[in-house]
């Protein structure tokens, strides 16, 4: 979820839940120890529960940003071993990583060793040849060994040559089975999982077999996916805003980022979906995609687009 789930991002999400578990997008630990950390790490007063999702192999350079995460008030420290883009191999982190558990066991017990947070790992099932039930559950048996009670599951494994990281979403099967199993034989151990999952009635079914399931992409392109789950998962009344509701709230967002010098372009990124499934969606989408990037871009831009769907709905009743 590179340049998805930032501050930004998980404000909008905090807008529709109060319950879900956000996380970051992938932050490596040489963003962290050497760049702007206020810029990655600085939190909304209300965004918590939130994990830091974090890319990296070298055991120290991981406990010191457990220890960055704990300062700025994260709840959890997430390891990624599921990413498969070339950039990320070259960085000795993500999906590579499932075949060097003993690396990422290290990293868990060094950052355990300085940090009072959870640290979890989000993996695949397993990386090109090496996709077998066994091998996932000696990587798991691995982590779980080195302290690690949570483990996130994307249900297919990683080609890590040969197919783009878009591919690597789509094309390699999904094996929901191996994370039931998975669970079945560690009752003891958190299983979430992960991959396909895009409507509320997978959600219920996969929750009869394991303890959670994350929603990535389908959250991201359809945020609006967010605005009934605190009832739905978690049986908490709520009244669930209306988009524009939603949208009105962020607008205020918006234009305190956008004294603070944060560029449209930047903010409005997020709410590209807000209105997907709607009449007038893609008269929202079109406008914005042509008038977020202007070097003075301001909030009229979003008014604007919010006229472009009622005139769309306008039209349609007219007609």
């Amino acid at each position: 979820m590179l340049h998805c789930t930032d501050r930004h991002y998980r404000y909008l999400a905090r807008l529709m839940s109060k319950k879900c578990f956000l996380y970051t997008e992938m932050i490596t630990t040489g963003a962290l120890i050497y760049g702007d950390r206020d810029r990655w790490l600085s939190l909304h007063k209300q965004e918590n529960p939130v994990a830091l999702q974090l890319g990296g192999s070298n055991p120290g350079e991981m406990a010191r940003c457990a220890e960055f995460a704990e300062e700025y008030g994260f709840d959890e420290v997430n390891i990624n071993v599921g990413c498969p883009s070339d950039r990320v191999q070259a960085g000795k982190f993500g999906a590579c990583l499932m075949l060097e558990p003993t690396t990422v066991a290290n990293c868990i017990r060094a950052m355990k060793s300085v940090s009072e947070i959870e640290i979890t790992v989000k993996t695949r099932i397993g990386v090109d040849n090496e996709d077998s039930y066994e091998f996932l559950r000696k990587f798991v048996d691995s982590v779980i060994s080195a302290g690690c009670n949570t483990v996130i599951i994307h249900a297919r494994k990683a080609v890590l040559s040969g197919l783009t990281p878009r591919q690597n979403r789509t094309i390699p099967p999904l094996h929901y089975d191996y994370v039931y199993r998975l669970k079945q034989e560690n009752p003891e151990i958190k299983i979430i999982i992960n991959g396909g999952i895009r409507n509320k009635s997978a959600i219920s079914e996969h929750l009869q077999y394991v303890d959670g399931v994350m929603i990535g992409r389908e959250a991201y392109d359809n945020p609006y996916f967010l605005s009934d789950v605190d009832e739905f998962i978690f049986n908490t009344k709520t009244n669930t805003p209306s988009r524009f509701d939603v949208l009105e709230e962020y607008k205020s967002y918006v234009q305190t980022e956008l004294d603070n010098g944060i560029p449209l372009k930047i903010l409005a990124q997020h709410i590209f979906g807000l209105f997907n499934g709607m009449p007038g969606a893609r008269s929202w989408r079109r406008y914005l995609s042509e008038h977020i990037y202007a070097k003075d871009a301001g909030l009229e831009v979003i008014n604007q687009a919010v006229k472009a769907i009622i005139e769309h709905e306008q039209i349609a009743i007219a007609s």
